[in-house]
């Protein structure tokens, strides 16, 4: 069991990324709006990503050097340099929905009973409250030592905090008795929703992150199977949080005779209310931000270290290159925040719709991942498995799949 836990290391960050506070907002819309039936969607999502990311770790420890750096040499460095523009445009998006849901977190608290406060929903406080929590996360960015095992340390602790807390709320919504639910009721869907808890979860950029955390980490090829047990125990973590918020959705918001349409976090947060009572609001803003501590950062260093190491500036945390290129996206998702947030829109739908959107780019990651696992130099014990190429060649159909869903829905809502 100890062997175990000191295993789990790079594949906890990547979930960390992915279970931010959009993913909790996003899991909770598809459970009120699909119920249960949404279940063996996630399931396949947490397949993938796991496959995902034991490829990119299987590349992390094959290669001495970095994965750009395998690109430039192999393809070129435009290439390189195409999938770090890719990979920082998508952490962008993310990064954006982070800082909405932040805001969107911390607005029940100042919720009366004529409404929220006028203070919060003008847009100069929550522009000051992302400016101070962003230059918070960059002052720590520059000043943490050892910045790996810092992060791995604490994303340990939020995560597990966070699991045990959706837990223990699912368990006492089971034995709470439902609301009035009704078969018979039809609560309305939407795809974005769907679309977005699929993107939060096969998160193909996070997964593409692997290879370079497992090199933080100092793993060579005979840690190997120490990077697939990692990779399963992590994402089945990931896929586990998931589920449980989607079915405590379920329970609480789907198939009563009024539909619910969550359109704030305050909404979202009734589904606490089984075990905290008229706490709840305290509790899930508090789970948010946990959501964004473990999310926000990393999220972040994954847009800057690909985009350092495509641009040949350096893929390691001890290098500038990738601080500075990683306070960048965290910059450009707070000013996409600011902006946006002076809409008076539904602050969960464009936290779903950005979330969605990140399915965009999947498609030329994946391939990425598979051209650099399936060389024909790699051959002894750098081959890579066959199941690990098979699942990874299934996330790749489904990520083109996705890509042109998600298009399709994006070019609906822009011709309106």
């Amino acid at each position: 069991m100890n062997r175990f836990f000191r295993s789990i290391g790079p594949a906890i960050i990547v979930a960390a990324v992915v279970l931010g506070p959009g993913s909790i907002l996003t899991s909770s819309k598809v459970g009120a709006q699909f119920g249960y039936a949404a279940l063996p969607v996630v399931a396949l999502a947490t397949v993938l990503m796991i496959g995902m990311v034991a490829l990119a770790a299987r590349i992390g420890v094959i290669y001495e050097d970095s994965p750009c750096d395998q690109l430039a040499a192999r393809l070129g460095r435009p290439v390189a340099v195409v999938v770090g523009l890719i990979l920082f445009g998508l952490v962008a998006i993310f990064q954006y929905s982070n800082n909405v849901a932040i805001i969107s977190g911390i607005a029940p608290l100042f919720e009366s009973s004529d409404g929220p406060s006028s203070s919060l929903s003008s847009g100069l406080v929550p522009a000051i409250i992302l400016v101070v929590f962003n230059a918070f996360v960059i002052v720590c960015l520059f000043r943490l030592r050892h910045l790996y095992a810092s992060i791995e340390k604490l994303m340990k602790l939020l995560i597990g905090l966070m699991v045990l807390a959706f837990l223990i709320n699912f368990v006492v919504v089971l034995f709470t008795p439902s609301s009035g639910a009704s078969s018979s009721s039809e609560t309305p869907t939407d795809i974005v929703a769907m679309l977005g808890m699929i993107g939060t979860t096969f998160s193909v950029g996070g997964a593409f992150y692997q290879a370079y955390l497992v090199k933080e980490k100092g793993w060579k090829l005979a840690e190997a199977k120490s990077g697939v047990l990692d990779s399963v125990a992590s994402i089945t973590v990931l896929g586990l949080v998931t589920a449980v918020i989607l079915m405590t959705a379920t329970r609480i918001f789907h198939g009563r005779p009024d539909p619910v349409v969550l359109s704030s976090a305050g909404d979202v947060a009734r589904q606490l209310e089984p075990l905290f009572g008229s706490w709840a609001k305290i509790i899930f803003c508090l789970g948010i931000f946990a959501g964004a501590l473990s999310s926000f950062l990393v999220n972040a260093l994954v847009g800057g270290t690909v985009m350092s190491d495509a641009l040949g500036k350096g893929s390691r945390l001890e290098d500038q290159w990738p601080l500075r290129l990683t306070a960048l996206a965290l910059v450009c998702g707070m000013l996409i925040a600011i902006i946006n947030l002076q809409d008076a829109q539904s602050t969960v739908s464009l936290i779903t719709f950005a979330q969605a959107l990140t399915v965009l780019g999947l498609p030329a990651l994946a391939l990425t991942l598979l051209y650099l696992g399936s060389r024909p130099d790699l051959t002894g014990e750098r081959k890579v498995p066959g199941w690990i190429l098979g699942l990874g060649t299934l996330g790749f159909l489904v990520a083109c799949y996705l890509a042109t869903r998600t298009a399709g829905v994006v070019m609906d809502k822009l011709a309106f």
